[in-house]
């Protein structure tokens, strides 16, 4: 990626050290809520711990911690959420691989779920995934502004089906045809947006942050969403599938809709540089501690992979 931001300088924030401490946190927090690989039925068990252990960026759970401290909160009290977040989005990334859905032989790196467990048990573990989700966002405390229902209602409508799987069926529609930049747009929102705003929103909630953080949350995580699903398609056609641990212009083959498909190279660019400048604008005027968010946000527009 050739898009730079003048946000953030490396000196002001370590982003490096701040991720590699958040991710070793959440690993050991999610290896406490998933049973344990020995658990009957141990292959279901040993599957559901496969895909959540495979190297992914933790970027949602990340984010959501990042907003609490944003807010004034600590991390232990988001941190349920974090991990909800994750086993939500694990769980999609088991089914898009799947034969009926996007057909691919490897995720993060190495071979996806159902190629080592069989179709049946990949399904079953995305299914367990989505489950256990909601049985540990369940064990949040609440909050003053934000109660128990509060917190399933979002978890529940950004995996709903006029969201996340909402924004898959479109997509899955939308292969082979060629479609207006509107209606990708409408796949993007859903698909990825949608759950990477719930995940700044849950973030801001478990430090009971005001109307006012909640509102630029809200909007900093649906243009990152944006920004982040457009990046995802540029580097689908620019990168090799080493670097992005997953099969490179996959995409293009299934004549799946993608920004570079049907605006261009340079001027997805622009848009995702646009997306992402909205997105800091909306902490503009935040009143907390966003630089981690800032620093984040700089990263997505910039990485690689």
């Amino acid at each position: 990626m050739a898009l730079k931001t003048d946000v953030l300088s490396e000196s002001e924030f370590d982003l490096k050290q701040y991720v590699h401490t958040l991710r070793k946190e959440v690993d050991k927090a999610l290896d406490r809520h998933l049973p344990r690989a020995n658990t009957k039925p141990v292959t279901l068990h040993k599957a559901m711990r496969y895909s959540v252990f495979a190297g992914g960026k933790r970027l949602r759970p990340i984010l959501c911690l990042a907003a609490a401290e944003a807010c004034g909160g600590n991390r232990a009290q988001a941190m349920p959420l974090a991990c909800a977040l994750e086993c939500i989005h694990t769980y999609s990334l088991i089914h898009d691989d799947l034969p009926a859905m996007d057909n691919d032989d490897f995720r993060r790196g190495r071979p996806t779920c159902h190629k080592v467990f069989g179709e049946a048990v990949a399904i079953l573990a995305g299914d367990a995934l989505l489950t256990l989700a909601f049985e540990i966002a369940a064990q949040c405390r609440g909050w003053r502004r934000y109660n128990h229902k509060d917190i399933i209602l979002e978890l529940a409508e950004a995996a709903g089906s006029r969201q996340l799987v909402g924004g898959q069926v479109a997509d899955l529609e939308a292969e082979g045809r060629t479609i207006k930049e509107s209606e990708l747009r409408f796949i993007h929102e859903r698909k990825t947006a949608a759950l990477l705003t719930t995940s700044l929103r849950l973030g801001g909630m478990a430090a009971n942050c005001n109307r006012s953080q909640l509102k630029a949350l809200t909007d900093f995580g649906f243009n990152v969403g944006l920004a982040f699903q457009v990046i995802d398609d540029i580097l689908d056609v620019t990168q090799s599938s080493e670097q992005l641990g997953k099969t490179a212009g996959k995409d293009q083959a299934v004549g799946k809709a993608t920004y570079p498909a049907i605006v261009g190279l340079e001027r997805s660019r622009e848009i995702a540089a646009a997306l992402t400048k909205k997105a800091f604008r909306a902490l503009k005027d935040f009143h907390g501690r966003p630089q981690a968010l800032l620093a984040l946000g700089k990263y997505l527009l910039e990485r690689d992979h």
